[in-house]
């Protein structure tokens, strides 16, 4: 029986971090590492200290700030600096992402940045740098900012605070120093209708946001959660609302004027259904106020290779053919058994061209609405268990990684002999192989079991410029806001999921997969995923404008999971498009 896959076929990428001395225990239990849909990136710990109504750092103005230029500036950004934005963006608009670069965990607020400028990008091209280096009358070049502060008490340049107040920009402020801004204003509750009063770190776990429930881990409390007190509602109000705290209700976010502050840092312990969504929408309306809200559904058929079942394809093929709905199929030209699992230890290998059932079920299945995109070259790496028996399809290519004794996917780092030079021979290989079975060279490409090194992903853009997956990322990838030109620290090992098309920081086109897979048994602490669970999650997305729908699935379940998961996604008021629908914007 083939190797059920973690979260399956795809949506492992772990984020594995050393927390400092300092830090909260880490996790226990079925979360202990995470994956890519359950980010175990962290939040930096809650200080003991309490935030001061008047700040020590910043003297209040005596007069009001004048009001910046609205002026747009060029589209341009720093050398090295991504930012580039997904298609369908705003072409004239811009975002400014500021975060905090000093302390013990000053490499999360890079990590934090990345996030958010991967989120901006389906709304306008972005900038960002640390808070610390911002210029007076800087973001007058702006459409809008995204300030996250994640270090306690970080030095905040008062040309920032004021030019906040000056109000002509819309601000998304998250998380600390919030105290900050209030004490360099005279009379900022009265202006803005809102204050600060202080963190809890009760059981705040739903957040309710445009009338629906999504999560928020157990994990995230201990690093606390601002309360907010609303003292004009005429002019302030409350987007989401925190619930399951002793201390009652909690406004999660509070929006008045030009200013939206959310009393968290909501990319840490990322699940399904999450919080972050309501983040990504926030952020959605920071970099493009008028983004078009639709609701699309993309489906990916997972893990086709050489040892498919032909019969298991065509019925797939069959199902979404009759339903009038385009689909994609992630395959790898290449099967490799080098360990012989399951085959009493004599090893297997076959090109897709030596397997020509299943070449032509692949030509039946494109005939019928499907795009066959590269999901590496063999979906395996060398002689070896990668972490399971070293099986295409069961195991990592591009990264290395381990089962460790509490059942739980570590990654260890880039595969040995990482190189572009290497990567491009795989590409070139699968290429190849496609050829020889008939086949031209993908447009798009899906790292398999969605990781790779910072310099595969770099490749994979070079070639492709697309990817249909969910992202993995590194501290230290983008010193001062410039991707690309840092080290990357492969201790430091995020992902990231999308809910919307974006452009990420290696600059490829990333096609969303928020939905996740169905899985009927729980794998390596990860709890088993039927259809109800996929669409609950769609049903939570649909907070996100134009929001995408996405799930994979894998053929050797049968039709019968699929056709309730796509009969519970137009329920849900999704259509489905292709990928290439997407990806235009």
């Amino acid at each position: 029986m083939r190797l059920l896959k973690v979260a399956l076929g795809v949506a492992l990428a772990v984020a594995v971090v050393p927390a400092p001395a300092q830090a909260a225990p880490p996790p226990a239990g079925p979360d202990a590492v995470g994956e890519l849909v359950e980010n175990a990136l962290p939040a930096p710990p809650l200080t003991t200290k309490k935030p001061a109504a008047t700040s020590t750092r910043v003297a209040k103005r005596t007069t009001q700030p004048t009001t910046t230029s609205t002026v747009l500036g060029a589209l341009t950004a720093p050398a090295g600096t991504n930012g580039g934005a997904a298609p369908g963006a705003k072409s004239t608009q811009k975002t400014l992402v500021l975060y905090d670069s000093t302390g013990p965990w000053a490499w999360l607020g890079e990590a934090y940045a990345v996030q958010a400028g991967n989120l901006a990008s389906h709304g306008s091209a972005y900038v960002m740098h640390p808070v610390g280096s911002y210029a007076a009358g800087e973001m007058s070049g702006y459409t809008g900012v995204i300030y996250i502060g994640s270090t306690y008490d970080e030095p905040i340049p008062v040309s920032f605070l004021d030019d906040v107040l000056a109000g002509s920009k819309p601000v998304l402020w998250m998380a600390h120093n919030i105290w900050q801004l209030t004490a360099r204003a005279p009379s900022f509750q009265t202006t803005y209708g809102w204050n600060w009063v202080q963190y809890d770190t009760g059981a705040a776990t739903t957040v309710r946001y445009e009338g629906t429930d999504l999560g928020r881990s157990p994990l995230a409390t201990p690093s606390g959660l601002m309360i907010t007190s609303i003292t004009d509602p005429a002019i302030a109000s409350a987007p989401a609302v925190a619930t399951g705290s002793a201390a009652g209700p909690i406004n999660w976010a509070t929006k008045s004027r030009n200013l939206t502050y959310i009393g968290e840092i909501p990319f840490s312990y990322v699940d399904h259904g999450d919080r972050y969504l309501a983040a990504a929408d926030l952020i959605s309306k920071i970099s493009n106020p008028a983004v078009a809200d639709r609701k699309r559904a993309l489906v990916r058929i997972e893990d086709v290779g050489p040892d498919a079942d032909p019969a298991e394809l065509r019925a797939v093929a069959d199902y979404l053919y009759s339903q009038r709905i385009p689909f994609t199929i992630a395959v790898y030209p290449r099967y490799e058994n080098p360990l012989g699992a399951e085959n009493d230890g004599v090893p297997e290998a076959a090109n897709l061209a030596q397997r020509p059932q299943v070449v032509s079920a692949l030509k039946y299945m494109t005939a019928r609405g499907g795009t066959i995109l590269m999901h590496g070259y063999t979906h395996q790496f060398g002689k070896v268990a990668n972490p399971y028996d070293g099986r295409s399809g069961n195991d990592f290519e591009f990264y290395t990684a381990h089962v460790d004794a509490n059942d739980n996917v570590v990654y260890d780092g880039p595969v040995p002999g990482d190189s572009a030079s290497w990567v491009q021979g795989r590409i070139n290989s699968a290429t190849s192989a496609f050829a020889a079975a008939g086949f031209g060279k993908p447009a798009i490409f899906e790292p398999p079991h969605y990781a790779a090194s910072a310099v595969d992903y770099q490749v994979i853009q070079q070639n492709f410029g697309k990817r249909y997956d969910r992202g993995l990322y590194f501290g230290g990838y983008c010193p001062n806001g410039a991707c690309g030109t840092g080290t990357p620290r492969y201790d430091q090992v995020y992902g990231q999921y999308f809910p919307y098309l974006v452009r990420d920081v290696y600059g490829s086109v990333v096609a969303p997969e928020a939905v996740g897979n169905v899985e009927p048994e729980p794998f390596n602490n990860h709890p088993a995923r039927l259809p109800a669970d996929l669409v609950r999650t769609a049903q939570q997305l649909r907070v996100v404008d134009d929001g995408v729908a996405s799930f994979f699935y894998h053929p050797y379940l049968g039709t019968s999971y699929l056709r309730q998961t796509v009969q519970g996604l137009r329920s849900a008021g999704y259509a489905f498009v292709s990928a290439a629908t997407v990806m235009a914007g």
